[in-house]
């Protein structure tokens, strides 16, 4: 795939095969009705926060304007973040996916500023860019 469109896909994740032993064990994750409240939350601070854009009121959306007033990081994620574009040659476009992924990932946790985990974690969704699935 083509960088240009690679830019324009948010979220590239390699799955690796799964062995056996681990299916076989009980799970130690979330449940799917905590993962169901977490996000419900999530969609409803991102609905407050963008209510005077009631038709897109999801971090996706956000303009650039947006971007500086609502997803802030902190000092570590910043440096974080010009280290990750640095090395990985990151496009613009790909700089502000990540911002937006990292404002939502945030907003999972009930953050209210951006931390450097949520731009690491943000960062590690862009397996692609990283040549990491081929």
């Amino acid at each position: 795939m083509s960088g240009p469109l690679l830019d324009r896909i948010d979220l590239h994740l390699e799955v690796p095969r799964v062995p056996v032993s681990l299916l076989q064990e009980p799970p130690r994750a979330e449940t799917s009705e905590e993962i169901r409240r977490r996000v419900e939350a999530a969609r409803a601070i991102q609905c407050e926060r963008y209510r005077h854009r009631p038709g897109a009121p999801f971090n996706s959306a956000m303009s650039g304007e947006e971007l500086r007033r609502y997803a802030s990081l902190d000092r570590e994620g910043r440096k974080l973040l010009q280290l990750a574009f640095e090395t990985l040659g990151l496009s613009a476009r790909a700089y502000n996916r990540i911002v937006k992924v990292a404002r939502t990932i945030a907003d999972l946790a009930g953050a209210e500023q951006i931390e450097a985990a949520h731009v690491a974690e943000a960062i590690r969704y862009r397996a692609l860019d990283r040549g990491v699935v081929g």
